[in-house]
């Protein structure tokens, strides 16, 4: 890569962490987008296998909140029993 693209993402990348403390996020994404197209222009085919395996990061995701949505719902009933049904419920 050549020097004045790497002086670009890491300016990019730079500017960007300080725009997203500083809370100006729109900014920060803009930033964040400068250095991303710049990679992508030096490296196509690493971001085109990047882009196919989005969807598998998605779904994989989704499930690790479905199984995190069905344990907060275990524990909200659970809370709702007394200790003795609770007791019960695992002696029987």
């Amino acid at each position: 890569m050549e020097g004045w693209k790497k002086a670009v993402v890491a300016g990019s990348i730079g500017a960007a962490a300080i725009l997203f403390l500083k809370r100006k996020h729109a900014a920060g994404v803009l930033a964040t987008g400068v250095g991303l197209a710049v990679l992508a222009s030096e490296y196509p085919e690493k971001f085109e296998n990047v882009r196919r395996s989005l969807p598998d990061y998605f779904d994989r995701g989704m499930q690790v909140m479905e199984m995190a949505a069905r344990a907060g719902k275990r524990i909200t009933e659970a809370a709702g029993r007394s200790a003795y049904e609770a007791w019960e419920e695992i002696g029987s």
